[in-house]
């Protein structure tokens, strides 16, 4: 998401719930792990990659179990760099879903996944390891969606979003097949217990947030419709909480080459610090809304030209968050604690 790009009138944010889930590969799952599906439109602004050194340093402890990661922009070296990520984090088997005819955003930031899937060691060699051969053939996320959400128990998955509504969208709107019996909204209402999302803007209404500016049809239709709890984290939390480039710079020494790292150095001139608009989404699903303030229950309404608007409502199931200073300046700590540990099982 390129939250720099702002589109004028509002944003809409995405804030998580708490949720987390079972180690994949050498650790055993906690009783209280919980179900994970990342939504993300990887390659258009690099907190996406922040955001997912995250979620594998979750896997790591046994917080999460990651079901899939879709991927909602329209791109190959989307899903060849969540590709990368998942051989190089030691988690190779993590199902990977597609868009095909997404919202066009190849040309709106520099592509820092085909930056990283491009890079070379002196040899000529691809500088980080595949496990997949044809990112063709991977199937199209909502259809993914289907297939994991019908193998669950009944409210048990969280679904975090951070890109476009695209995928979830299109995702309500399945008919019954032979995965499941049921439409999409009936899977959805009777699998997932949360929807966390990075989307909006509630304190600017002359702001447009980019997820939701990029497929307004799509955002109208999720925060409508979609029939389980809502948290979004919307524009003004992330941009007040930034990653230090320093920390790009000088707290990765272990490793000679790393992919979030190069595609960070690449998205914009070192040293930089970026929002960690994503970041705090996957923070609030696996951890909880204690390092976030939540508004009261409500409705959210996205106009026909992209605004978010927050109503009140005791009987509505929408939340957003937001956070002060001190919340702001604890996050941004944590983060970086959390993102320059040293993965478990990385495969270099």
């Amino acid at each position: 998401m390129i939250k720099n790009k702002l589109y004028l009138l509002g944003i809409v944010l995405v804030t998580l719930s708490s949720c987390t889930s079972k180690k994949q590969q050498t650790v055993e799952a906690a009783p209280t792990t919980e179900k994970i599906i990342l939504e993300t439109d990887m390659g258009n602004d690099v907190d996406d990659a922040l955001a997912l050194d995250m979620i594998y340093k979750y896997l790591d402890t046994g917080q999460i179990d990651l079901l899939g990661i879709m991927t909602n922009k329209d791109s190959k070296y989307s899903a060849e760099y969540l590709d990368v990520m998942n051989t190089w984090y030691g988690y190779p088997e993590i199902p990977i879903g597609i868009i095909r005819n997404g919202a066009d955003c190849e040309t709106d930031a520099i592509n820092y996944a085909q930056c990283a899937c491009l890079l070379k060691k002196e040899n000529g060699e691809p500088a980080f390891k595949r496990s997949l051969k044809d990112y063709e053939q991977l199937p199209d996320a909502h259809l993914l969606y289907r297939k994991l959400l019908a193998q669950q128990p009944d409210s048990s998955v969280t679904v975090i979003s951070v890109g476009f509504s695209t995928n979830l969208a299109r995702l309500l709107d399945t008919p019954a097949d032979d995965i499941s019996p049921l439409t999409g909204k009936e899977l959805v209402a009777k699998k997932v217990k949360l929807l966390c999302t990075m989307a909006g803007c509630f304190n600017n209404p002359d702001l447009f947030e980019y997820n939701v500016v990029k497929d307004i049809p799509a955002a109208k239709k999720v925060f409508a419709e979609w029939p389980t709890t809502l948290v979004t984290s919307p524009f003004e939390v992330g941009i007040a909480i930034n990653y230090p480039g320093s920390s790009i710079e000088n707290d990765f020494q272990w490793a000679p080459m790393h992919p979030m790292v190069e595609a960070y150095k690449s998205y914009q001139k070192m040293p930089y610090d970026r929002p960690t608009w994503d970041l705090t989404s996957v923070l609030y699903s696996v951890e909880g809304p204690s390092y976030f303030n939540v508004s009261p229950a409500g409705k959210i309404n996205v106009t026909d030209k992209g605004a978010t608007e927050f109503t009140p409502d005791t009987a509505g199931n929408r939340f957003y968050m937001t956070v002060d200073s001190v919340q702001a300046e604890n996050i941004k700590k944590h983060f970086v604690e959390l993102i320059t540990k040293k993965p478990t099982h990385y495969n270099q």
